[in-house]
């Protein structure tokens, strides 16, 4: 069984999402950033932390990415074109998207008061809505890859309901439709009503 160190409002739901995707039997255990079990598992003290057996893997898309590797779904095969067009909305949704959210996330409450600067959230919100539209032009069917539900599915599913509560706004209708149908899988659904 698979042990999961992190919290469930933090980026350890998508890794949660992907073991209720792939109907695996994992152990949660809770705690934040710099917790106590955090810091024995990753000395960065950063989660979420997964453990299968004696190895530790740490970042939640490597994460994701290692299980759907091992479990062989939820991807296209390494070592092919799928799989690179899979990998490149990966890399876009982290880079254009989670990113500037946690910029934004960051000056809002994280970093030291002195340091914050809230003003970059107006050209944050800005770029996140250019980002959406752009993105949502290369969906290629119900999923990003088409027919397929993939990492970068919940990935970028996770970062919509992120942006909701900070406020970011995206009038993408496709988006907004995007969202509605990755949230009513029945993985995601156990998580957030069960």
């Amino acid at each position: 069984m698979y042990e999961l160190i992190g919290s469930p409002t933090s980026r350890a739901f998508r890794v949660m999402w992907l073991l209720e995707e792939l109907g695996q039997p994992y152990k949660l255990i809770k705690a934040g950033p710099h917790a106590a079990e955090a810091k024995a598992a990753n000395p960065t003290g950063k989660i979420p932390i997964l453990k299968d057996g004696d190895a530790t893997i740490t970042d939640s898309t490597a994460i994701m990415t290692y299980l759907a590797d091992k479990h062989g779904e939820l991807t296209f095969p390494a070592g092919t074109v799928d799989r690179a067009h899979q990998d490149a909305l990966t890399h876009c949704v982290l880079d254009e998207i989670d990113s500037i959210l946690w910029i934004a996330t960051r000056h809002n409450f994280i970093l030291p008061e002195e340091h914050r600067i809230p003003e970059i959230r107006t050209p944050s919100k800005w770029e996140y809505a250019r980002n959406i539209e752009s993105l949502m032009a290369r969906c290629k069917g119900p999923y990003l890859m088409g027919e397929t539900f993939t990492v970068p599915d919940i990935i970028l599913t996770h970062c919509g309901g992120w942006a909701r509560g900070a406020k970011f706004p995206s009038d993408n209708e496709d988006f907004k439709a995007y969202i509605k149908r990755c949230r009513s899988r029945d993985a995601f659904q156990k998580l957030t009503t069960g």
